[in-house]
C-alpha cells in the first residue's frame, strides 16, 4: 500500500469517549482516506501540535455514532498507515477494578486480556499468515517518554496496568467484573483490541493513555454512560496537555522494535 502525502505526518491520536476536540490545536486539513478494508470512523483531521503534524482520527465518528463493537478498527489503523504514520496514541476512558485506581488517574497500561467476541483481530486472513508477538503490546519507548511527561506535569498516575478489553457497548455484571479483578486485570475498557495488535502488524508503535472514569461495578456502584462522559470532561484537559508535551519529545527515529514486527511474523 503507497502511502499518501499528507506533510510528513509521523503521529496520529485516536480519540476516545470525551476527546473529540482537536479544534483545540490549529487544523492543517482534513483527508478524506479510503481502505481495502473500507473507510475509517470519520475523516482524518491533521492538526499543528506546537509545530508538529498530528492526525486526529475519533474512534467513534465525530459526533460518538459508533458503538465500540462496530468500529472498524482495521480500516481506522490502515487509513493512519497509509498517511504514513509511525506512532500512535489511543485515548480511552477506563473502569477501574482496583481501589488505588481512582476516577481521574491517569494509567499507561503495560499489558492487555482479550475478552472480544466477534472482532476482526489481524489484517491477515489468509493465505498470507502471520503471527506477531504480543508479549509486551505497547512501545517501550513511547510508553517511558509518557511517564516522564506525566510525572513532572505531577498528576496522579499509573505507568503499569493490565486493560481487560470487553465486548461492549453494555458494561459488565457485578460477577463479571469480580471476575476480572480475579483474572488480574486493573482496568476495563472496550475500544484496546484490536487496535494495539493492528498497530503491531502495521509495524506502528502504540501508546495507550486512559483516564480512569469509574469504580468498576465491583465496588457496588453501578456504571452509567452519564456518570463516564462527566468524569471524561474533567480529564480531558490534563489529556491534551500531556500529548501536547509528549508529540515533540517523543518525535525523531525510532530506536524500538515495533517497525520490525512482522521480520520473523509471517508463517513459512
Amino acid at each position: 500500500m503507497v502511502p499518501l502525502v499528507v506533510g510528513g505526518v509521523q503521529f496520529a491520536v485516536i480519540g476516545g469517549t470525551g476527546v473529540y476536540d482537536p479544534g483545540a490545536f490549529r487544523k492543517v486539513k482534513e483527508v478524506d482516506v479510503k481502505t481495502e478494508f473500507g473507510k475509517p470512523s470519520d475523516r482524518i483531521v491533521i492538526t499543528d501540535f506546537n509545530g508538529t503534524n498530528v492526525a486526529f482520527l475519533p474512534r467513534h465518528g465525530a459526533g460518538h455514532t459508533i458503538p465500540p463493537h462496530m468500529v472498524n478498527y482495521r480500516a481506522n489503523i490502515m487509513a493512519l498507515k497509509q498517511l504514513g504514520v509511525k506512532k500512535v496514541i489511543g485515548l480511552a476512558a477506563v473502569g477501574s477494578l482496583r481501589e488505588q485506581m481512582k476516577p481521574g488517574d491517569v494509567v499507561l497500561p503495560d499489558q492487555f486480556i482479550d475478552m472480544t467476541k466477534q472482532r476482526k483481530p489481524t489484517f491477515y486472513d489468509g493465505p498470507k499468515v502471520v503471527h506477531v508477538s504480543a508479549a509486551d503490546p505497547f512501545c517501550p519507548d513511547l510508553r517511558k517518554v509518557a511517564c516522564e511527561v506525566i510525572k513532572s506535569m505531577k498528576l496522579r498516575f499509573h505507568n503499569k496496568g493490565t486493560y481487560i478489553c470487553i465486548e461492549g457497548p453494555r458494561f459488565s455484571t457485578r460477577a463479571e467484573s469480580k471476575l476480572w479483578r480475579n483474572f488480574g486485570a486493573d482496568v476495563v475498557g472496550m475500544t484496546l483490541v484490536p487496535e494495539a495488535q493492528l498497530c503491531r502488524e502495521a509495524e506502528m508503535c502504540y501508546l495507550s493513555i486512559c483516564t480512569v472514569s469509574d469504580y468498576d461495578v465491583w465496588a457496588e456502584s453501578p456504571v452509567s454512560t452519564r456518570e463516564v462522559i462527566g468524569k471524561m470532561k474533567v480529564g480531558q484537559e490534563n489529556v491534551k496537555k500531556i500529548i501536547s508535551e509528549l508529540v515533540p519529545k517523543a518525535g525523531g527515529a525510532r530506536n524500538c522494535s515495533c517497525g520490525q514486527a512482522l521480520k520473523d511474523a509471517v508463517y513459512g
